[in-house]
């Protein structure tokens, strides 16, 4: 995605590669920061309680994502040991991640629209693409981590629901067979028509016309046309 804006609109490009990185920085922040709030200093002693973007950027991952429009950013480590409810605790972990990005998206969309009444968003300007582009990456961020298959978030809360209805041998699959089950469907959705992903674009999409009160394909579409 980032080399089709680059094409279009530098300025464009440059307004979404910096809404990815701040939005991956507080996931990734965040996840350290309740991980502490817990009792585990397992992130803050590896240097990722920190919103410098450096501490959480993978570099192939990030290069994946300029290139290809899939990355990932480092994840940021927990250690059960250190928890008083591990499965509890490690479900609230991952899930600060998500709700980082729901708290974002929603601040995004308040400020584009307060600053849209006010007059404040010239269209000669990169802002109003800025604000778009961090509540639609926030929002897909927080879809596509929802996912419960391993290593995403939402994989350390059907985990939880697992250990609770003993269901030990559909934790150890999942664990097994998780992280081979989403890189085929990443691999999917980046060489064949079949869009794999469209539970995760469809309410992203959908969230940031509601947050923004705009179409945000629609704006973003005029801004890359310019």
């Amino acid at each position: 995605m980032f080399l089709t804006l680059l094409s279009a609109s530098p300025i464009i490009a440059l307004a979404w590669a910096v809404a990815l990185i701040v939005s991956l920085t507080v996931h990734e922040f965040s996840h350290a920061l309740v991980g502490k709030w817990r009792g585990d200093t397992t992130a803050e002693d590896m240097g990722r309680l920190t919103l410098n973007p450096l501490a959480h950027l993978d570099i192939f991952g990030t290069l994946m994502l300029l290139v290809v429009g899939f990355g990932w950013a480092k994840p940021v480590p927990f250690d059960p040991r250190r928890l008083a409810n591990p499965l509890f605790d490690g479900a609230v972990i991952a899930m600060a991640g998500p709700f980082a990005n729901m708290v974002m998206a929603v601040l995004a969309g308040v400020a584009f629209r307060e600053l849209g009444k006010a007059g404040m968003l010239a269209t000669t300007s990169a802002l109003p693409a800025f604000l778009i582009f961090v509540v639609l990456v926030n929002m897909l961020l927080l879809f596509f981590n929802l996912i419960p298959v391993p290593p995403l978030d939402g994989s350390k809360v059907l985990d939880a629901g697992l250990e609770q209805a003993g269901a030990y041998k559909a934790r150890v699959l999942l664990e097994q067979y998780g992280p081979r089950i989403l890189l085929v469907l990443v691999v999917l959705s980046l060489v064949s028509p079949l869009n794999v992903f469209v539970v995760v674009q469809a309410p992203a999409t959908f969230a940031c016309d509601q947050l923004s009160g705009v179409s945000c394909l629609g704006l973003l579409g005029t801004y890359i046309g310019l």
